[in-house]
């Protein structure tokens, strides 16, 4: 499902402008992802100031950002960018949660980093406009990325308190808030053709991605151990780059291959150190 948010993206790009496509992808999501909150815990009136600005950084930044950055990037390129979002995750936790970044764990990031920028650079030659790379595409997406790794941070301590579900389901809500008048603005300012591969692109979005992705990924984490739940995630970037090369037909050239690699080693240093600190303690 998450695989294939970004090339579903680019794809719904090719007829929405970015706003409007994900203020329709949360349009559709926010009211299931209220259905499903039904009979929780409610959220108290002092959590909303902190939900509603993760809900604001996640979405009204983090995902706009993707949105604007795909616009720039080959569907592979962003897709594997993205696929750092563990690593920023393990550099939150240790500023916020005090986990502490042994050695392996700094020389994963690093190699995740050095992989992103060949993936950025190495992308071979665009046959499409759809799969043509700039540096300011991908840096919408690197800032994507971390936004998204904070949220994710900071989702963890909020979801103490308060609960994960209701918290998604929240902060969702005031991002969709946070997006909407901008949305309307694009609408009323940028012409589009509402087409049925649009429509499809922004239901697969709030759907799949946004609502069974997510409460999915929470059933799993609940079922099985973490570190399995966790190591699946690498099949992303995989699933995420073949689409793209199948739908878009992304030139995969040996910089990229190389910057994959180095992404998916990066991340796995990270896991499985982490892995081996839980065990010992």
């Amino acid at each position: 499902m998450w695989g294939l948010s970004i090339p579903i993206t680019k794809l719904g790009l090719l007829t929405l402008p970015p706003l409007t496509l994900t203020g329709l992808r949360f349009l559709i999501a926010v009211p299931l992802m209220f259905l499903l909150v039904l009979g929780k815990q409610r959220l108290p009136l002092r959590a909303f100031p902190k939900v509603a600005a993760l809900g604001i950084l996640g979405i009204g930044i983090g995902q706009v950002a993707q949105t604007f950055g795909v616009v720039g990037t080959s569907a592979s390129v962003a897709t594997t960018i993205s696929a750092a979002i563990p690593a920023f995750v393990v550099i939150f936790a240790a500023m916020r949660l005090k986990q502490s970044v042994s050695s392996i764990q700094a020389l994963g990031i690093a190699a995740a980093f050095v992989g992103i920028a060949l993936v950025a650079w190495g992308r071979g030659d665009a046959t499409s406009a759809a799969s043509q790379t700039s540096l300011t595409g991908a840096a919408l997406v690197l800032l994507s990325a971390l936004t998204i790794a904070f949220y994710y941070v900071w989702s963890v301590e909020l979801s103490e308190r308060h609960g994960t579900v209701v918290v998604a389901a929240w902060s969702t809500l005031f991002g969709f808030i946070a997006v909407l008048p901008w949305t309307v603005w694009e609408m009323s300012r940028v012409s589009f053709e509402v087409t049925a591969v649009g429509i499809a692109s922004a239901v697969y979005l709030g759907v799949m991605v946004t609502v069974a992705g997510l409460f999915l990924w929470l059933h799993l984490l609940r079922t099985v151990p973490a570190r399995i739940a966790a190591s699946i995630q690498y099949l992303q970037p995989i699933v995420g780059v073949a689409a793209a090369a199948v739908m878009f037909g992304d030139a995969l050239g040996p910089l990229f291959l190389i910057g994959v690699a180095l992404v998916l080693i990066g991340l796995t240093l990270t896991v499985a150190t982490r892995r081996k600190q839980k065990t010992v303690n």
